[in-house]
């Protein structure tokens, strides 16, 4: 493949003006922003004293025959860029009381939270929603969950710094040809900063497959979750599928995982390659024999109404309490397409 790869760097206010006219953007498997507002004073100081920032990396990628520039890595640094140029940051500490606030006062808490950005889990695309100038975004700005933050950067500042890159262009004009391409090319980036979890390493295997997003990591499944006493993990669809499709190939439990215990991500990987390029695999079966038309979407919703039917709770103390619930009703559901008579359940 004659893929090319271009080099140069631009003003930290073109790579602004980039990231809020939408030239640049994030695909769906980038992290949520992770860095303290410290690590933020870090970085513009660091462009002060000239010292040396990594480039950023830029992947342009053809989606529905829509070119787009994919930020493949250096999400922190331009997020912190643009939060320096704002003079704003995501306060997770203010959010989480003003929510609190809410639902003591309004019992209506679901129309309360509207107004605000979930801080959360926060991107810059909260930010870019709101308009395409600085005006314009903290006019959109609803007070309770941004903090005003000051630098010391005047607007030269950001005319006169330069952050380097690298843009990818690859001759592939096939989507799933592209979507293993930049799969790679994420998880063998040597990303600055807090490592990846594994969930989120393994994410950008599927994410730039926007058929199977829904399949992998169901947005109704983010609120089921561990909380034990060395703090919160959050259900691992995959790790639930996997198992399961080998389950189901196999019709026995005896092989299942056997040799992966000392790396299970490998299993897991694996199973989603096997997924995303819909091969024959020995050990997790065809996916679109599974799913014919590669079409999951019915088992997905049927598996959203058991659990808000069964009344399944969001908390569980261990992974053996939540693997209790979540294996027989996904393989009854999901993979067995079978429906729950919630009409029978004990009260």
């Amino acid at each position: 493949m004659d893929n090319r790869v271009y080099y140069g760097e631009y003003s930290l206010k073109h790579w602004i003006d980039l990231i809020l006219r939408k030239n640049i953007i994030l695909p769906e498997y980038q992290r949520f922003f992770v860095w303290d507002e410290k690590k933020v004073e870090t970085l513009i100081k660091t462009f002060k004293d000239k010292q040396f920032v990594p480039p950023v990396t830029i992947g342009a990628f053809k989606f529905d025959q829509t070119n787009q520039n994919l930020i493949l890595d250096g999400r922190q640094r331009l997020t912190s860029i643009l939060l320096a140029y704002l003079g704003l940051f995501p306060d997770q500490v203010v959010y989480k009381k003003t929510i609190e606030m809410f639902a003591s006062e309004n019992d209506d808490e679901e129309e309360e939270d509207e107004r605000l950005d979930d801080v959360v889990e926060w991107t810059f695309g909260k930010l870019t929603a709101k308009g395409k100038t600085k005006e314009g975004i903290i006019s959109g700005i609803k007070e309770g969950n941004y903090k005003k933050i000051n630098l010391d950067v005047a607007a030269e500042f950001f005319e006169n710094t330069f952050l380097g890159f690298s843009y990818l262009v690859p001759v592939i004009s096939d989507e799933k040809q592209q979507q293993n391409y930049y799969s790679s090319v994420f998880r063998n980036i040597n990303i600055q900063g807090a490592p990846l979890l594994a969930q989120e390493s393994r994410a950008s295997l599927y994410f730039l497959d926007k058929d199977l997003v829904q399949f992998f990591a169901p947005d109704f499944l983010k609120k089921y979750v561990v909380k034990g006493v060395s703090g919160e993990a959050k259900l691992d669809f995959v790790r639930i599928l996997s198992l399961l499709a080998q389950y189901k190939n196999d019709n026995d439990s005896k092989y299942i995982a056997r040799g992966y215990k000392p790396n299970m991500e490998k299993y897991y990987e694996e199973y989603i390659y096997t997924v995303v390029s819909d091969i024959n695999s020995p050990k997790y079966g065809q996916f679109s024999k599974f799913f014919p038309g590669r079409k999951y979407e019915v088992q997905i919703e049927n598996l959203k109404q058991a659990l808000s039917d069964l009344e399944i709770k969001t908390e569980f103390p261990s992974i053996i309490d939540l693997d209790m619930f979540f294996f027989g009703l996904v393989y009854l559901i999901v993979f067995r397409n079978r429906k729950i008579n919630t009409s029978k359940k004990l009260i």
